[in-house]
């Protein structure tokens, strides 16, 4: 079985298709292997914690596509909703804050090395 993690950087604020591209092309990513039956998870990470006070709104364009796969959503850096000031939204949205890197000056990251031990192959969006 394949396992894949899909970590979403792109900052929602640079008001740029470019963002919105990478968030929709990580989503449909997680959306196929969620659909082909393999081991998938999602994380929100630096300006990309920003994403979760967007895509939870019913107007936004991407919102359909993230309810078809949002049971796959593992959580969102919580040092990186910190700097990017998301950490509000998250808490309303009810994720989960991930913080099992303990990197310094911060409240913690997700573990990209966790994962790739774990078997996962890492993309970036």
């Amino acid at each position: 079985m394949t396992k894949a993690a899909i970590v979403v950087l792109s900052d929602p604020n640079s008001g740029s298709d470019e963002s919105l591209g990478r968030l929709f092309n990580a989503l449909a990513s997680v959306y196929d292997f969620k659909h082909r039956g393999d081991d998938v998870t999602l994380l929100f990470q630096g300006a990309g914690t920003r994403w979760i006070g967007e895509v939870t709104k019913s107007t936004h364009p991407a919102h359909e596509l993230f309810e078809a796969v949002k049971d796959k959503v593992a959580g969102v850096s919580c040092g990186c909703a910190d700097v990017f000031g998301s950490s509000e939204e998250v808490e309303k949205s009810g994720f989960d804050f991930i913080k099992d890197n303990p990197v310094p000056g911060t409240s913690g990251l997700p573990s990209l090395q966790k994962l790739i031990v774990d078997g996962y192959a890492v993309l970036t969006f």
